[in-house]
């Protein structure tokens, strides 16, 4: 299982530091990221051992995981882990509750898909990551609206990266961002996320070979097509613009 991607260093205060209100809060603000990461890995954990369950019935009734199925829980669960990222980021520094609130819920949700994806693929012996890039299992989206590879309707093969996946620099300016900046910066990070992810969603609840992929895919286009309703009101609100598609 790849590691939680969200960190940061405690501050210390020495001990002869003559203690204040204002250096308490500081240690608590500070102590709230390590939280965060414990959290995550809670719920990865707890996703993981979902995986493994639910697994047991794939066994037993023996659905056999096709392309769709291994490449789907490779792919989504790097997505989600960059969601994840960006939600810690949110979670911890957001001004705005409401923007916390929906963070949260995203970090949450996302981090315990990933762990039943990541269970999944260890009952399959198969690798956490796949080893030649990424949506090589979409063969044939003719009927996936919002993807464009070419003059046809085949996959060319795999790609290097994944559509809606932020860059190392916008990642790198969601971390120094505060206040409102904060808030806007990752409402369209996380919309454009959600929109560049969902056609491989949409894809698996269509053509995955095991009924917990299909039923998991279902469930994310559901959940993250009211998140991205969200967002895009609340972007609307702070008249701020979507990203467009990268």
């Amino acid at each position: 299982m790849p590691p939680p991607l969200l960190s940061d260093e405690a501050k210390d205060f020495s001990d002869d530091t003559e203690p204040t209100a204002e250096p308490v809060q500081l240690t608590r603000r500070s102590q709230r990221p390590a939280l965060l990461v414990l959290g995550v890995i809670s719920v990865l954990l707890l996703g993981f051992a979902a995986g493994i369950l639910v697994g047991n019935p794939l066994r037993q009734t023996q659905e056999t995981p096709g392309t769709v199925d291994v490449g789907f829980s490779q792919d989504m669960s790097v997505h989600h882990a960059q969601a994840v990222q960006m939600s810690g980021i949110a979670l911890a520094g957001a001004s705005d509750t409401e923007v916390r609130r929906l963070a949260y819920d995203i970090l949450t949700t996302q981090a315990n898909q990933a762990g039943r994806m990541q269970g999944w693929l260890q009952l399959w012996g198969k690798p956490f990551v796949g080893p030649d890039g990424y949506m090589g299992w979409m063969s044939d989206m003719s009927d996936m609206p919002g993807m464009h590879h070419g003059p046809t309707t085949q996959n060319s093969g795999p790609a290097q990266t994944m559509p809606g996946m932020a860059t190392e620099q916008e990642l790198s300016t969601l971390r120094t961002a505060t206040g409102p900046a904060l808030d806007t910066l990752f409402l369209q990070l996380m919309l454009r996320h959600h929109q560049g992810g969902m056609p491989m969603i949409q894809y698996a609840a269509q053509h995955a070979d095991t009924d917990a992929v299909r039923s998991l895919a279902d469930s994310m286009v559901k959940t993250q097509t009211s998140e991205a309703q969200l967002m895009a009101q609340m972007l609307k609100d702070r008249g701020a613009a979507q990203l467009p598609m990268n």
